[in-house]
């Protein structure tokens, strides 16, 4: 892989579907032996507060025109945020790569939509940003999802697996010469929705879990939803949750314990990501790696070594992996898997605004 700018210093930005916060995190990438290679200098995670989880929440009810606004002024948090982190630092990176928050993913229908917008960024920052990642996939055929494994080939390959446990599970792997990779099921989307109906952002270590027992008719409903018999590749929205999985919460909802439905739905999650991760070391990062409980469960169900590194790359991968897709875009080197996500060819993909 021939690199056409060696040394780049940006900022990673991810916004996940969990809705807990803003991961920042400040990467070097370099060249050496012809592989990349990343020194992590800074990372940081800003906690939304209520009115943007709430506005994020609501945000597919929104006009077109509402759904601009929130574009615009996620924007300048963004920015704003950015600028306070690299204050302190006192020096300016090369770009910034942003993912931005996913409102619609439809990719079957052509279409996914990440607000936050790049242009308002490269102003109010004055740093190039680069954004915009998954429409180019779509257009192309492809799920636009997930992105990642482009960073677990090049950045973590010595792990059989590659686990992120963040809004959805999702899972890269290497399979006959291939990376492949798709979600497994949703997570934390639906995990802390139920934490927050008990009063709690989520639910802390899986306590209320533990204290709730497994709906066996609910756990065996779940486990024959169409998706999981589905080949990759494959990838999950919130418009999934909302059509397949609410209207279960709902309907259990009226005979059950809250904790009765965390230990069901914690169960079925960890026992579809235990039918997919069958030997070797997996690297385990995303906010549910810090959810013992779930840990627990999932090793129930697979034989695969669970390795939990620093607590930066658990809560920072993402962003980590999106700094290096900005690389990548930067340079001009494909930055996408048609093995992962179905699309006809891969792109360097991402829009570019010069700050």
């Amino acid at each position: 892989m021939e690199v056409l700018s060696d040394v780049l210093t940006g900022i990673g930005v991810m916004s996940g579907t969990s809705i807990d916060g803003l991961d920042l995190i400040a990467v070097t990438f370099y060249k050496s032996n012809n592989k990349i290679c990343y020194d992590v200098s800074a990372s940081e995670t800003i906690p939304y507060s209520s009115t943007w989880k709430n506005s994020f929440l609501h945000a597919t009810e929104l006009s077109a025109v509402g759904l601009r606004k929130l574009d615009v002024e996620f924007a300048h948090f963004i920015s704003k945020s950015v600028l306070e982190f690299i204050k302190e630092k006192n020096w300016k990176p090369d770009f910034i790569s942003s993912h931005g928050h996913t409102i619609f993913h439809q990719p079957n229908s052509g279409y996914t939509h990440q607000i936050g917008c790049g242009s308002t960024i490269a102003a109010l920052t004055g740093i190039q940003t680069v954004c915009d990642f998954r429409q180019g996939d779509v257009a192309l055929g492809g799920q636009g999802a997930p992105l990642v494994p482009i960073g677990d080939q090049l950045l973590f390959s010595d792990y059989s697996y590659c686990l992120n446990l963040g809004g959805f599970a999702n899972v890269s792997y290497e399979l006959n010469g291939s990376r492949i990779a798709f979600d497994i099921s949703p997570l934390n989307v639906v995990l802390n929705n139920l934490a927050r109906r008990l009063g709690a952002d989520y639910d802390d270590e899986g306590k209320l879990a533990d204290s709730g027992k497994l709906i066996p008719e609910l756990f065996d409903q779940l486990n024959h939803l169409e998706y999981y018999h589905v080949a990759a590749p494959k990838s999950l929205g919130v418009e999934w949750v909302e059509e397949n999985i609410t209207p279960l919460i709902i309907k259990y909802s009226i005979n059950n314990d809250i904790a009765d439905l965390l230990n069901t739905f914690g169960n079925h999650f960890a026992f579809q990501i235990g039918q997919v991760l069958k030997s070797g070391k997996t690297l385990v990062t995303g906010g549910g790696a810090k959810n013992s409980w779930l840990i627990k469960q999932i090793k129930l169900h697979s034989i695969s070594t669970m390795e939990l590194p620093s607590g930066d790359l658990i809560d920072n991968k993402e962003a980590l992996i999106f700094a290096l897709l900005g690389y990548l875009r930067l340079n001009e080197i494909p930055n996408t898997l048609p093995s992962v996500t179905g699309a006809i060819r891969p792109i360097s993909a991402g829009a570019v605004y010069k700050g």
